[in-house]
């Protein structure tokens, strides 16, 4: 259920879900924290199976929604570990007035995990605002939405032209062109990627690609061109 991905970081996939007739995959990561803590990025749909296997590295002390699209799977996640404390992303709690936040996640780390991770968020954009996280141990820069990748077999009919159209079916992740109209302040959008161009990125993952294993940084740099240059 879980995939060692680097020095204390795990990926599990999910099920896939339907957003207006387009199926995305799920896709979430584990990073254990000093004295056996863990944080969950993004959680996907919790199964027994799954359950055992995060047990097994340590207790639950947070869940982190990284913006406020990713929101599907947290009421379950929050009823299994109701000792955790819950992080939304700017706008979630508007969106989900139905669930318990602890606190909004801020544009720079929260005491309880700075030591391991640093993060940004990535503001101006009218969809929604995406905080991006680096874990230090293992170069990994974690991304949601903004970055995103599928077969072009994936989609068929209107669907495959749509997402042809956005980028989603491009030769690598990109930005969708839907993200791209939508950052209505660049500015902003610019002076948060060039943060994260100062981080020492090995590995890159994302909620809607295949992670990227090596040269992470020179990747984020190609998928973000159109803002940087």
């Amino acid at each position: 259920m879980l995939e060692h991905f680097g020095d204390e970081i795990w990926l599990a996939d999910g099920p896939t879900t339907a957003v207006a007739g387009f199926r995305y995959p799920t896709r979430m990561a584990v990073i254990r924290l000093g004295a056996r803590r863990l944080l969950i990025w993004s959680p996907v749909a919790l199964s027994a199976e799954l359950q055992a296997a995060v047990d097994a590295l340590g207790t639950v002390q947070f869940l982190i929604a990284p913006n406020s699209l990713h929101h599907l799977f947290l009421e379950e996640w929050q009823k299994a570990y109701p000792e955790a404390r819950m992080f939304a992303a700017p706008g979630l709690r508007k969106r989900r007035a139905d669930l318990s936040f602890d606190a909004e996640i801020a544009d720079a780390p929260d005491p309880e995990w700075a030591e391991d991770l640093d993060q940004v968020q990535v503001r101006g954009n009218a969809i929604t605002t995406e905080v991006v996280f680096f874990h230090r141990r293992s170069g990994t820069v974690l991304f949601t939405d903004l970055i995103q990748h599928f077969d072009r077999t994936a989609f068929r009919g209107w669907h495959a032209v749509v997402a042809r159209l956005d980028l989603m079916t491009a030769p690598e992740p990109e930005v969708p062109r839907k993200f791209r109209v939508a950052f209505v302040d660049r500015d902003a959008a610019r002076a948060a990627v060039r943060r994260i161009l100062t981080w020492p990125a090995d590995k890159v993952v994302m909620a809607h690609a295949h992670p990227v294993r090596e040269n992470g940084r020179a990747f984020i740099v190609r998928a973000f061109r159109w803002l940087l240059s």
